[in-house]
């Protein structure tokens, strides 16, 4: 594949991934919001259980997480994959 070919394929993809990051960024928070509680000036209290979880899942490796909450995180990766399989079959040509 020439380099132009190369980095526009590349481009492709990672505004591909991006919209799909996207997508997951929106869903995520539209989650966190509906399990907010919104305040007087505009702003959103969170309750504690979930703050309380949330920051043991940012402290705990991977590998150290319960299975579904792996499962979760494959269920987002999983949105990758069919992109990132079609890109690396169109560089085989």
């Amino acid at each position: 594949m020439a380099a132009n070919s190369y980095s526009e394929a590349f481009n492709e993809l990672l505004e591909e991934l991006a919209s799909i990051e996207h997508e997951r960024w929106s869903h995520w928070q539209s989650y966190m919001h509906s399990k907010a509680v919104r305040q007087p000036d505009g702003s959103l209290l969170l309750p504690a259980d979930l703050v309380e979880k949330w920051e043991r899942q940012i402290a705990t490796d991977y590998a150290n997480l319960s299975e579904k909450e792996k499962e979760s995180d494959r269920e987002q990766v999983r949105k990758y994959l069919p992109s990132i399989a079609r890109h690396m079959d169109k560089s085989k040509l």
